[in-house]
């Protein structure tokens, strides 16, 4: 049975719960939010901005189904800095509505990425991404390192080592037969107990009906492709990540990026960041993009 448009999901109970949760996490944004809406040949981007207009621009991705609404704890820290760009990436739960030719290889998702930045007008900016956000961003930065100023990298999964069997595997039934009680499942397993925030929570499982696109998944770069990468990144890595073994990650980006900065958060799991330890995550993303003297704007 295929499944809805986006269209017909819209106009189901599953469709306006899950609406109505995304509005009530961005509610928690502050005032000031704006949505923006870009018209591409893939497709509508929904783009929320927050922080000065004229401050260094930061474009944030998320992890798989979290939509850009996951950064409501950061934002605000972010947005005292810099122009934030928190995007609801193209094909997966969100906002942002594929048209009749939706992205189909990396190379087609990362001209919708740099399609994006263009639209907002950006010419060089930071990018964080959190997940597979942080696979678009590696690969986007790997692709046209002259127009990233600052990369930031949360937990990235599949960029600088592989998954643990483990967790693939208790991944598997959610990716096969998705469900609202499966994804919560998951996330509760993979969070250790840790307390986690009902309505995101909320969002997370009801996106587990949503009709994305197949996901588009960059490879994993070889060490070559990171010869004479002079991106200044920063990783962020979640001490505690069922994803990975968070040791070996830092220990390969030590060994590929001898220049990137890597910080362990302490009390951190793969899926409670960015929002839980906000106050560290904030931190580090702060680091992370520095003072951004080197780059911004249009």
């Amino acid at each position: 049975m295929s499944q809805p448009t986006i269209e017909e999901f819209t106009n189901t109970p599953a469709g306006t719960a899950f609406y109505r949760a995304y509005d009530a996490v961005l509610g928690r944004w502050p005032d000031g939010t704006t949505p923006i809406d870009l018209e591409s040949e893939y497709g509508s981007t929904r783009i929320n901005a927050y922080g000065p207009p004229d401050a260094p621009p930061v474009v944030l991705l998320p992890g798989g189904g979290a939509t850009s609404t996951v950064w409501f704890a950061n934002v605000a820290a972010l947005g005292a800095r810099h122009r934030v760009h928190a995007v609801d990436i193209l094909g997966d739960a969100g906002r942002s509505v594929p048209g009749p030719r939706p992205p189909r290889t990396v190379d087609d998702l990362l001209d919708w990425f740099f399609g994006v930045v263009d639209g907002l007008g950006l010419d060089t900016f930071g990018v964080a991404g959190h997940s597979y956000g942080a696979m678009i961003a590696l690969a986007a930065a790997l692709r046209r390192p002259e127009r990233v100023g600052k990369l930031v990298l949360l937990d990235p999964n599949s960029c600088f080592s592989g998954m643990r069997p483990g967790y693939l595997l208790r991944a598997l039934p959610v990716l096969l037969r998705p469900s609202e009680q499966r994804e919560r499942a998951f996330v509760v397993w993979e969070t250790g107990g840790r307390p986690l925030d009902e309505e995101w929570l909320d969002l997370l499982a009801l996106g587990a009906t949503f009709p994305t696109s197949k996901t588009i998944v960059p490879k994993r770069p070889s060490a070559k492709a990171f010869h004479d990468f002079g991106v200044d990144t920063t990783v962020i890595l979640a001490r505690d990540s069922k994803v990975h073994d968070s040791r070996r990650v830092d220990d390969a980006v030590r060994r590929l990026l001898p220049g990137a900065r890597t910080i362990v958060l302490d009390d951190a799991t793969h899926h409670t960041l960015p929002v839980h330890p906000a106050d560290a995550v904030n931190a580090a993303l702060l680091e992370g993009f520095g003072a951004l003297g080197g780059f911004g704007g249009r």
